[in-house]
């Protein structure tokens, strides 16, 4: 085992890639000389050359297009994302091509594509720089999407998306990009944890939390803070939201008969939503109360001096739980 940042573990799964595959490519915006603005790419260039470390114009609908390319003739590129709020210009690529090409081939045509995108907020970055657009894909049929939230999922996770041959959305959480964790850096895919299988990150008999990326660590404080006041938590790591795990989670709402649901994105038509409804489908005869949703704000991401009222926090999920568990100190009817 080897102690590593998400970051350096991020960057360890690409090398591990390339060299077990030289069909596998990076392209994106300054992942070459500068190694990415996050230097997750940091080294790449030097070990496998501007072949296959390509850096790109700044057009993501091009870059995206030109993976569409390599992919059908059997190249497996990984695109990177600069930044969250940049992908819009490669949504129609995306939606329109990489999801739909291999069903509308008959299956004739595969598309092992890789988008990662550094994401969601809690950097202070500027306007563009903290979206949570994970719902947008979620709700496009082809892709597959996955958020991670350690640096061993980083890594595992990373390798296992591009060894897959549909394409796959890949969030990594940007605030994370310095956490440490310990990572076993051998680990054949074979013997990992398949991709779409969620984790239970915390045990617990009272109350099911549900969550993804950056947001679990923000979830196990919570549950930590839970049981000094004799309140049981169950956190779940979803890892893939699209498609999501459902037999884990139906099998801890079905234990402790309570839900909340956290996430930095909106609340509006969020993944969340769709959480909420699927659980209800599923568990309605084992709910104690109605499930409830912790978000981001109906708003465009605010100014960075203001992000700490946006994310969901410790407080708002503690609250959560209360409402839940029908305690008298829960704000009952106030949005969370």
């Amino acid at each position: 085992m080897t102690t590593l940042t998400m970051g350096k573990a991020i960057n360890a799964g690409l090398h591990r890639a390339m060299a077990d595959d030289d069909k596998v490519l990076v392209m994106g915006e300054d992942i070459g000389k500068l190694g990415g603005v996050f230097r997750i790419t940091d080294g790449l260039l030097d070990t496998f050359g501007a072949m296959r470390v390509v850096d790109t114009p700044l057009a993501e609908s091009g870059i995206m297009g030109t993976a569409v390319g390599l992919a059908y003739r059997g190249y497996r590129p990984v695109v990177e994302i600069q930044f969250d709020g940049f992908v819009y210009p490669a949504f129609d690529q995306i939606v329109s091509q990489v999801a739909k090409l291999h069903y509308r081939s008959g299956g004739t045509v595969q598309m092992p594509i890789t988008i990662r995108i550094p994401w969601a907020g809690g950097v202070g970055a500027a306007e563009h720089h903290s979206e949570s657009p994970e719902a947008y894909f979620v709700h496009t049929a082809g892709l597959r999407v996955v958020a991670v939230s350690n640096p061993q999922d980083a890594y595992t996770m990373l390798r296992q998306a591009i060894a897959c041959d549909d394409p796959v959305v890949y969030f990594e959480p940007k605030r994370l990009y310095h956490a440490k964790g310990e990572v076993n850096l051998d680990i054949d895919l074979d013997d990992a944890a398949p991709m779409g299988l969620a984790r239970i990150a915390r045990p617990g008999t009272d109350v099911t939390l549900l969550t993804y990326g950056a947001q679990v660590t923000t979830a196990l404080d919570a549950a930590t803070a839970a049981e000094d006041d004799g309140v049981s938590i169950e956190v779940i790591d979803l890892r893939s939201i699209s498609p999501v795990d459902y037999r884990t989670v139906t099998a801890s709402v079905r234990k402790t008969g309570r839900v909340v649901v956290t996430h930095e994105a909106a609340r509006e038509a969020g993944v969340g939503a769709e959480l909420v409804a699927s659980v209800t489908e599923r568990c309605f005869n084992y709910l104690e109360s109605a499930p409830v949703r912790v978000t981001g704000w109906d708003i465009p991401y605010p100014p960075a001096k203001l992000e700490q009222h946006h994310l969901p926090d410790l407080d708002r999920i503690l609250d959560a739980v209360d409402r839940v568990l029908d305690r008298p100190n829960s704000m009952t009817g106030v949005e969370l």
